[in-house]
């Protein structure tokens, strides 16, 4: 049995049922179909879950949640989801006495009483007719909708149904007011993701109950039972999801496999570690890029909300400004439903006292410094749960240390902390792991609870690869230099409780290591180096990238120097430093103020806007995220989690960002493998050397001159415009002489280059990246003209594209291939002016392939009119392809076939207007004359006759669904064999005239007016 949509629709309600879902057949419910909510199942969970609730009442719920009065549909779905957490407030009157009834639409603490269904096949009439495949009710509100495409056909992919679910938002946008989340599926693929997520962040959901994912396993099976155990389902629901508004766009986030699991283990660790008042829940490692600070929110969200927890006090601890202002950004912007109030930002160690006085509640946030500020208890309440982000570095340090300069004894920031809030219980999250020889970390927050390792990350998509590039070699640094710069990590590997005198020893160390990488000569240097790098990857993606300078004087100086050899640039690079007090005069126009860096945060967020190039000391290493950008030049020492957390910069999911870059000039290559130690096994090799990818591109690069063998493609290599455009139609006609399973893996191969090729360019001599260059050419235009491929963002941004589209304009066919390419080609399109300019054009296999297409897109026309010509094309295309495929005619004959084979469409097309028959009713005539003996039984006048009025009765009688309810299918073939009978129709020719006719009504229902 072949593996449909279908198929794969009824063994995924199976699975429902399995799990104590109704399952309900969309077309046998009876309903106003321009409704998306089903009202009987709404009103009788309404007066189950709700004790006392009237029908007045009820009504009134029923009356808001379907007119929200918003615009936007993320907005719309935003005030939902409010509605559903919390209840809709109804106002009534018990007496003289004013009152609002709570009404809940889902009783999330007793997940069994709600009505939860699975219903196929539930078509919505709005701006179009739609019917998606599964929708999941809870209470009468569809809440998931499951898009399916088949397993089987090359066409219908995963992504396919992403493009699906979004028009949907636009053809019936109010199914979407009530969305949770959907589902993509094809039956071996499986994600999940919200009404704003693009496609790269529909994620896939690798665990069923917080297990490691394996390595092979069933991605739909998992998912299912993953995510729609009821109880899992309604909790998914109520605490993660999340809304942020970024830059004035309402986002909605439903947590990924990895955050729901490890909330869930931090959540019943904190219970344990109340009851055991040991103070100590232990640490999160998520890594960087990972959705850490929304792991923060969505536990924070539980933990306010949960009365086991007796309301308490949120702690949330940054050891920096910035990141608190960042790390309060996202609690901020989050939806108030998880938090339930306002988190607030402590501006002082007094002010933080006074906010922790209170007997419950409360999100505070503060920085680490506060705690050294004074010694006095700040609160002694036990119901204080302390969260600290980046959980290790400044907070090291229980027992206290001698200086010896002073004879002091000194504590570390832990002591202080506990002394603060002695009764306090801790927890940590962090995107880099504890260092082995850190033993202050567990001390205070205790023992891991949950790891995501890179790897991991990046094999969920959830991040993209780093790969590392040395480029110090091209500043020519002395051994001097470099020792000095080893002598500086060395330095930056004191902790905390480093001697005064150490402290000005390593300054001094600093400011001669400064002069010497700060000198003019260097960054003259580095300058050139850096703006030929950027200039040879500038057009991969959107171009965003970051310096990172030692200090802020190297950074200013670096700034004029590039601004020197590229005025143009003035928009394009910018510096983004902290003012200070002891700058130079010259400097304030360049740093400007708070509002300015505000300023810049947003533009470099912007893919569309002028600034692409960030230079940085400190800002923007932690916390900011830009998941455009790709780059990162580092010119500063760094080392531990301060490195690892930098270049994860660039580790953010992006459209096709393959991975980011890192290119060293100060030589830190010990000092990342140093870092990854510390990391799990499986990620030691996780930031590998560019010479991987140069390596891979070698390799494939050889494929494809093995590929090209015996094919002479030199002229893409002279000066010639006209023989480059030539060659590379050469090279697409050559590739298209090839067997589809040839074809295919030319474009995996040549795919797999250009992704290397993105990454390593700056390996690459000029010759090289001009070869890669050409492939990359043939492979666009083999995409451009085959069916069932596509070019990748990068490769449509690329220079090479604009050279390909003149050399097929070259030869007329984009036109034709624009007007194939129509989402409803007219016929007329082949006339003979077009179908002499493909006879004439010289490359033959090019041209089969472009006139293959629009017969195509024509049949798919035919198939929705007129299914007997359909399948009569449809066999002939298929028989004449076979034949043309395996090489048994040339292009030339398969172009003339293809040519008859159009012609006989035409002429097809227009036999129903020489009857006095529109498009419909000769469809009708096909069916009815589709056995030859027909005709010569009956009259020809009859016939034509009898195609107006079955035409017309079926118009009539056709309900919504009709060809998906049984009885009313069976209602139609009634009332065609009564009109075949009527006619004298030859009774041994009927039932399959019936057959067909049916089979010709069900594929135009679509098409024809209700």
């Amino acid at each position: 049995m072949p593996f449909t949509e279908d198929t794969l629709e009824q063994a995924i309600i199976e699975i429902f049922e399995a799990k104590g879902y109704e399952h309900l057949y969309a077309p046998d419910i009876e309903r106003d179909y321009h409704e998306v909510v089903l009202e009987s199942y709404f009103y009788d969970a309404m007066f189950r879950i709700n004790k006392g609730i009237t029908m007045e009442i009820a009504e009134e719920a029923y009356k808001q949640i379907k007119n929200i009065g918003l615009v936007k549909l993320a907005d719309i779905n935003a005030s939902f989801h409010k509605m559903l957490i919390e209840g809709v407030l109804v106002p009534y009157k018990n007496g003289s006495e004013n009152k609002t009834f709570q009404v809940k639409l889902i009783d999330f603490d007793h997940p069994k009483v709600n009505d939860f269904k699975v219903i196929n096949q539930y078509t919505i009439i709005e701006y179009k007719n739609k019917r998606p495949d599964i929708l999941i009710f809870i209470n009468g509100i569809p809440m998931v909708l499951f898009e399916l495409k088949s397993a089987v056909k090359e066409d219908a992919t995963i992504e396919s149904a992403y493009k699906q679910v979004r028009n949907y938002q636009l053809d019936i946008p109010t199914l979407f007011h009530y969305n949770a989340f959907n589902v993509i599926s094809d039956g071996v693929n499986a994600s999940m993701g919200t009404i704003t997520s693009d496609f790269t962040r529909y994620m896939v959901w690798k665990s069923r109950n917080g297990e490691p994912p394996e390595k092979e396993f069933n991605p739909i099976g998992v998912l299912l039972d993953g995510v729609f155990r009821k109880e899992r389902l309604l909790d998914i629901i109520r605490n993660f999801i999340v809304f942020q508004d970024i830059e004035g766009n309402t986002v909605k986030i439903v947590a990924g496999y990895h955050q729901f699991f490890a909330v869930r283990k931090a959540v019943e660790r904190t219970k344990q570690a109340l009851i055991n008042n040991d103070k100590k829940v232990g640490v999160v490692w998520h890594t960087q890029g990972s959705g850490k600070s929304l792991s923060m929110v969505f536990y924070t969200g539980i933990i306010v909300s949960d009365p086991e927890f007796n309301n308490p006090t949120i702690v949330v601890l940054t050891d920096r400004n910035d990141l608190d202002n960042q790390l309060f950004s996202t609690f901020a912007s989050s939806s108030k439903l998880l938090l339930r109030q306002e988190p607030k930002q402590a501006k002082d160690r007094a002010n933080l006292k006074e906010l922790l006085t209170v007997n419950a509640g409360g999100i505070v946030f503060t920085t680490i410094q506060k705690f050294e500020e004074g010694t006095e208890v700040l609160t002694d309440r036990k119901n204080v749960i302390f969260l600290a982000d980046e959980a290790h570095r400044s907070q090291y340090g229980l027992d206290a240390k001698l200086d010896r300069g002073t004879g002091e004894w000194k504590y570390g920031y832990a002591k202080n902390m506990r002394d603060a809030l002695p009764n306090a219980t801790f927890i940590g999250f962090t995107g880099t792991p504890i260092a082995m020889d850190d033993k202050s970390t567990v001390e205070v927050f205790g023992d891991y609870i949950d790891i995501y390792d890179m790897t991991q990350a990046v094999e969920d998509g959830a991040t993209v690869p780093i790969y590392y590039e040395n480029r110090t070699a091209k500043l020519s640094l002395d051994e001097v230099v470099l020792k000095q710069i080893d002598a500086e990590y060395k330095a930056m590997s004191e902790d905390g409780q480093t001697k005064s005198q150490t402290i000005e020893k390593s300054k001094q160390d600093l400011s001669t290591l400064e002069t010497i990488i700060g000198s003019s000569q260097r960054l003259e240097m580095l300058a050139d180096d850096i703006i030929a790098h950027y200039e040879d990857r500038q057009y991969v993606l959107t171009g965003k990238a970051m310096i990172v300078c030692m200090t802020r004087r190297i950074a200013i100086t670096l700034y004029k120097t590039i601004l020197e050899k590229r005025p143009e640039w003035n928009e394009k690079v910018k510096v983004v430093l902290t003012e200070n007090n002891k700058d130079d005069e010259e400097w304030h126009d360049i740093i400007g103020n708070k509002e300015h860096r505000k300023q810049l945060a947003i533009q470099f967020k912007n893919i569309h806007s002028e600034f692409k190039i960030a230079i940085v000391v400190d800002m923007w290493l932690t916390g900011f995220d830009v998941p455009s950008m790709t780059t990162m030049y580092v010119d500063k020492p760094m080392k531990g989690h301060n490195l690892m957390q930098a270049i994860a910069r660039v580790n953010r999911v992006y459209k096709d960002k393959e991975a980011g870059l890192i290119v060293d000039y100060i030589g830190m290559a010990a000092e990342l493998k140093s870092a990854l130690n510390q990391y799990t096994n499986r990620d030691k090799d996780k930031v590998p050397d560019l010479s991987k990818a140069l390596n891979i591109a070698l390799e494939k690069l050889e494929i494809m001159r093995d590929f090209f063998y015996g094919f002479n493609y030199k002229a893409f290599f002279g000066s010639s415009n006209k023989a480059r455009l030539d060659i590379i139609l050469d090279g697409v006609e050559y590739v298209l002489g090839h067997t589809e399973e040839e074809k295919k893996i030319f474009i995996r191969e040549a795919t797999a280059l250009s992704q290397a090729e993105t990454l390593c360019r700056s390996m690459l001599s000029d010759e090289l990246k001009m070869e890669i260059e050409y492939f990359k050419g043939v492979k666009a235009g083999v995409c451009k003209v085959t069916p069932g491929t596509g070019l990748t963002t990068n490769e449509i941004n690329a220079r090479i594209e604009k050279i390909l589209e003149q050399a097929i304009q070259q030869e007329g066919v984009i036109n034709i291939f624009e007007q194939a390419g129509k989402k409803n080609p007219e016929i007329s399109i082949l006339s003979d002016e077009y179908m002499q300019n493909i006879r004439n054009m010289k490359h033959k296999n090019i041209a089969a392939e472009m006139l293959r297409k629009l017969l195509e897109d024509n049949i798919k026309v035919f198939r929705r009119t007129g299914v007997v010509k359909a399948e009569l094309f449809s066999e002939k295309m298929k028989q004449l392809l076979k034949k043309y495929n395996n090489r048994l005619i040339t292009s030339a004959e398969v172009i003339e076939e293809l040519l008859n084979l159009s012609q006989e469409m035409v002429q097809s097309y227009k036999a129903g207007e020489e009857k006095g028959l529109s498009v419909e009713e000769y469809a009708f005539y096909d069916a009815l004359v589709a056995d030859p003996q027909v005709l010569k039984e009956m009259q020809d006048s009859v016939l034509i006759e009898m195609a107006h009025e079955l035409t017309e009765m079926i118009r009539k009688n056709r309900t919504i669904d009709w060809d998906k309810k049984e009885s009313a299918r069976a209602a139609m073939r009634v009332m065609v064999k009564r009109l075949l009978r009527k006619y004298k129709y030859p009774p041994e020719k009927a039932q399959s005239a019936i057959d067909t006719v049916i089979k010709q009504a069900e594929l135009m229902s679509s098409q024809m007016e209700m």
